[in-house]
């Protein structure tokens, strides 16, 4: 009888064993199954804003054989383009005066001496710095008035672009992040919807970069912001 007991005993513990071990292959089948079973899904938050610093280089050239006469001469166009500034609203703060650049035409190496006739070629800028984006806006379009001061202001150099900037990004961060997170839960749960799934919880969450960039080449002080997330979702049945 103690013989026959102990197979019964040995019996249910290796049928609890395979019970055990059947359950557990199950357990891990599952696991495999479901981890290839997930969503990534992006979402996309977008601003358009206007600038709210600009940057104006207002750059002049003087050319000449006498270096105290040219000096004397960058003074008086100073004087008159602050003073065109000063008029139309701007203040001190808002400008600062650059120390002239010059160049040694003769003394350059690659130049041709015999046909050199103004030795110096002065540049001289005023840098506009202001958060009065649209008063500045006004006073780059009246760039003609200093015409008539006989100041001819340059154009067109790539040194010296006037530059719009958008500094408030921190401040509407945290409202663009829930609205890209809030745009990839939706597509995710469109195609958990579609899959016949219930969406289940992140496995993976990354935030992109933040752009800022011009709406377009007319207004460059009219800026793009856009920030996309990209969320995994795990799905279930």
């Amino acid at each position: 009888m103690k013989i026959e007991t102990s197979k019964v005993v040995s019996a249910l513990l290796i049928c609890a064993g395979l019970f055990l071990l059947g359950i557990c292959i199950k357990g891990g089948i599952d696991n495999v199954a479901n981890r290839d079973r997930q969503v990534t899904v992006r979402g996309l938050s977008e601003r358009t804003v206007e600038a709210n610093s600009v940057t104006w280089p207002i750059v002049t050239k003087e050319m000449g054989n006498d270096l105290t006469e040219i000096y004397n001469r960058i003074q008086q166009t100073n004087e008159r383009i602050v003073k065109f500034l000063t008029d139309n609203g701007l203040t001190a703060k808002d400008y600062s005066i650059n120390p002239p650049s010059v160049e040694d035409r003769i003394a350059n190496t690659y130049s041709d001496d015999t046909r050199v006739r103004q030795r110096y070629l002065v540049t001289n800028v005023i840098v506009v710095s202001s958060d009065k984006v649209q008063l500045v806006n006004s006073l780059i379009d009246k760039q003609p008035e200093l015409m008539r001061e006989g100041i001819a202001v340059v154009a067109g150099d790539y040194q010296y672009r006037t530059a719009y900037d958008y500094t408030d990004l921190n401040k509407i961060k945290p409202e663009m992040i829930a609205e890209a997170t809030t745009a990839a839960r939706a597509a995710a749960d469109q195609f958990a919807k579609d899959s016949d799934s219930d969406l289940g919880k992140i496995i993976t969450a990354t935030q992109g970069q933040f752009s800022i960039e011009d709406r377009d080449q007319y207004t460059p002080y009219i800026k793009n912001i856009r920030v996309v997330t990209s969320i995994t979702y795990a799905l279930e049945d």
